[in-house]
């Protein structure tokens, strides 16, 4: 009867850091194993803009506000800073 678990194969080198065997996922090794910057942004700044049309609305005091539109600018500056550090990324190579 077969058991549930995975078999090393014999002869197998894995040389990756992360312990991924490129016999077992393909993927690896040409990098899939990757992030959605264009994604990451998109939704960034849509968190920026939702954020923002928060303002509107029945507030009792200003503090409201102030965290609002605080951590508004706290995402858009990690998106800038992110977007040239991707920019900026061919040259550090």
């Amino acid at each position: 009867m077969a058991g549930n678990a995975v078999e090393k194969r014999a002869g197998s080198e894995v040389n990756y850091s992360n312990g991924v065997d490129p016999h077992d996922e393909p993927s690896a090794e040409w990098g899939w194993h990757g992030g959605f910057p264009k994604a990451t942004q998109g939704a960034g700044w849509f968190t920026v803009f939702a954020l923002l049309i928060m303002l509107i609305g029945n507030h009792e005091n200003n503090t409201e506000n102030v965290w609002l539109v605080g951590t508004a600018i706290a995402v858009a500056i990690g998106l800038i800073y992110d977007l040239r550090r991707r920019r900026t990324a061919w040259r550090r190579s």
